[in-house]
């Protein structure tokens, strides 16, 4: 959109309170218009085709994720990953490659060591990643570096701007760009679901007749994958060959923390009632969490910053009200569950099919 790029252009010049204080203005008009479609869209609730549940029969899954943009929130990361464990909870951090602070080696070890997964944040986090297609695949060479260095499998873009085509290029089992419902990002639209889904590429969408075709070179891949995805060494940064048919979109589906706290000024009922309605249908309760924006004990009021109690809230409510009915996975971990599920669909089609010739 023009005014995506007009506005990106001119953002480094603006006083980030003159920015803030803008984007609250659009959002507090906003929110009177959208009211019958935020923060839930009937019809999100169905499933996709050939929905295969949760593992072990659980009845939702609840994915937590944090986007870092600068040293504040690179330097609250250890706190917030203390409060999720305190609370028997895990996440995955998505980390900008080039932007104001170094994505060490030593920085990666140390959030794997805490039970956490890294995943690339777009690429400068400067709104421009998909100006052009020939733009973007210039800077997809450079992601696809970093998801293999890091050995990462999750891409999310920032500002949530995307182009689900052009993100094949990137090497990748799940992308988290997404969402089902926010008329409040720069890019509005939205998926309508609340649960993940396949993206094929648009040249080779793999369905049974394209298995068929292919022959013995996917039935020798399916043979040779592991039983379970999640067997994987966390570093695997190589997808199967039917996850680089497509890859799996994870979007979320709990209002960004930033969105809700400081430019609507909302409470945490809103999550609240759409975290119980996502359990309700057996969906997946995705959030959007920056430790940029979160506020500690000890650290000074700030107009750009929420009291990190309240997602404190949010976690012991969750546990408190569902109890053990829900699936916590990484985001790696959601994505591979599905990827497993589409993989044996697509064995038993080619077994199928061999019967038949017989």
């Amino acid at each position: 959109m023009l005014r995506n790029r007009l506005y990106y252009s001119i953002k480094p010049l603006l006083p980030l309170r003159f920015r803030f204080a803008i984007r609250r203005w659009f959002a507090l008009r906003k929110r009177r218009q959208v009211e019958n479609f935020w923060p839930i869209i009937p019809g999100s609730e169905v499933p996709p085709e050939s929905w295969p549940g949760w593992p072990e029969g659980k009845q939702f899954a609840l994915v937590l994720t944090h986007d870092v943009e600068g040293n504040l929130g690179l330097d609250r990361c250890e706190r917030l990953i203390e409060l999720e464990k305190s609370l028997g909870f895990r996440s995955s951090f998505n980390l900008i490659p080039e932007g104001e602070y170094k994505v060490s080696d030593v920085l990666r070890a140390d959030f794997h060591a805490r039970g956490c997964e890294v995943g690339v944040h777009d690429l400068y986090h400067d709104g421009k990643l998909f100006l052009s297609k020939a733009e973007f695949t210039r800077n997809a060479s450079e992601i696809n570096k970093h998801l293999k260095d890091w050995g990462a499998v999750g891409f999310r873009s920032g500002f949530m701007l995307r182009n689900l085509d052009w993100l094949h290029q990137l090497s990748i089992h799940y992308d988290l760009s997404t969402f089902d419902t926010d008329p409040f990002e720069p890019q509005p639209q939205g998926q309508h679901t609340i649960f993940p889904f396949w993206v094929p590429r648009p040249s080779n969408s793999v369905q049974a007749s394209n298995l068929k075709v292919q022959g013995s070179r996917i039935s020798s891949s399916l043979n040779s994958q592991p039983s379970n995805i999640n067997s994987q060494p966390s570093n695997c940064s190589q997808p199967s060959a039917l996850s680089r048919a497509g890859y799996i979109e994870l979007p979320y589906t709990l209002p960004q923390d930033n969105t809700l706290f400081l430019l609507l000024r909302e409470h945490l009922d809103i999550w609240f009632q759409k975290l119980d309605w996502i359990a309700k249908n057996g969906g997946m309760a995705l959030v959007n969490v920056h430790p940029d924006y979160m506020r500690f004990n000890g650290e000074p009021a700030s107009f750009r910053t929420y009291p990190a109690e309240l997602y404190r809230g949010f976690l012991e409510y969750a546990r408190k009200r569902h109890g053990d009915s829900f699936w916590q996975p990484l985001p790696k971990e959601a994505a591979a569950h599905l990827l497993n599920a589409r993989l044996n669909r697509a064995k038993e089609g080619i077994l199928s099919q061999k019967t038949n010739l017989l």
